[in-house]
C-alpha cells in the first residue's frame, strides 16, 4: 500500500518509480549491466556472445562519421604532431581505422570482439579490455565510440591508457544515445559524470584535456561530444 502511495505521488509530478533489475547495478556516477551466472559470478561468455550477436545484427550499420575522423585527424596532428600508430576499439566494419589511415597516413588498426572481425580492413578480433605487449607505451592515440559496450569501464579505460605514449591521447565519443545500462550497452553515464569518473580511475596518471562538441551528430541525439583524455 505504501509503495502504491509513493508511486502515485511521484507520478503526479511526472516521475516514475521502478525497481532496479537485479542485473543492473547503480554505482557512484554510473550504471552497469551485470552478466551473471546462476551462482552470481561474472559470466564472461554471456558478455562475449551478446556482443558478437549484436555486432552481426548491426553489421550493415556504420555509426562513425567520416567528417568526425577528418576533424579528429586534424586535432591529433595539432596536439601531438604526426602520429605513427593508433588503435580504434570496437569498430564493427572497420571504417574508423580506414579513415584515420587515409587522413593521417600512419598505421592504425581496429579491434572488434566479433568472430567476423577480420573480414574488414585492418581489423583484428580482440576483446578491448585486454592489451598486447607491443601496444604498451607505444601508441600515439586511441579512439572509440564503443566505450558503452564495456563490462568494466575502469579496467577498460586503464587498459587503453596504458597503451599510450606519454602525452598520447584517448578520444571517446560520448552521446545521449540510450538512457540506461542494457545487455548490449552495459555501461551508462551522463556526459557530466565522465570527467569525475576519469579523474577517479586515472589516479593522477591521466586526465581530461578537453570536451569538444562533435562537428555533426546523428538525428535524435540530444548531444554528442568527444572526450579527450591525455596521459601524463
Amino acid at each position: 500500500m505504501l509503495t502504491g502511495i509513493i508511486k502515485g505521488l511521484f507520478a503526479r509530478f511526472g516521475y516514475e518509480v521502478r525497481k532496479i533489475p537485479q542485473n543492473r547495478e547503480e554505482r557512484p556516477g554510473f550504471m552497469l549491466y551485470k552478466y551473471l551466472k546462476a551462482d552470481g559470478s561474472f559470466d564472461y561468455e554471456k558478455y562475449r556472445q551478446t556482443q558478437i550477436e549484436g555486432n552481426k545484427r548491426k553489421i550493415q550499420k556504420v555509426w562513425a562519421l567520416e567528417e568526425h575522423i577528418v576533424f579528429l585527424s586534424n586535432y591529433i596532428k595539432t596536439v601531438i604532431g604526426m602520429p605513427q600508430f593508433g588503435i580504434c576499439h570496437g569498430t564493427r566494419r572497420g571504417k574508423e581505422q580506414e579513415w584515420f589511415r587515409k587522413y593521417l597516413g600512419c598505421e592504425v588498426i581496429g579491434t572488434e570482439i566479433s568472430n567476423i572481425a577480420e573480414q574488414f580492413p585492418y581489423t583484428i578480433q580482440w576483446d578491448f579490455h585486454e592489451t598486447r605487449p607491443e601496444w604498451i607505451d607505444a601508441t600515439d592515440f586511441v579512439y572509440s565510440n564503443s566505450f558503452d559496450h564495456s563490462y568494466d569501464p575502469e579496467k577498460c579505460l586503464n587498459a587503453w591508457m596504458s597503451c599510450l605514449k606519454k602525452g598520447g591521447i584517448c578520444i571517446l565519443e560520448h552521446t545521449s544515445h540510450g538512457h540506461r545500462a542494457s545487455e548490449i550497452n552495459p555501461f551508462y553515464t551522463h556526459i557530466v559524470q565522465m570527467p569525475y569518473l576519469i579523474a577517479t580511475w586515472g589516479k593522477g596518471s591521466y586526465g581530461v584535456r578537453e570536451l569538444m562538441e562533435t562537428p555533426k551528430k546523428h538525428e535524435r541525439l540530444e548531444f554528442a561530444y568527444f572526450i579527450v583524455i591525455q596521459k601524463f
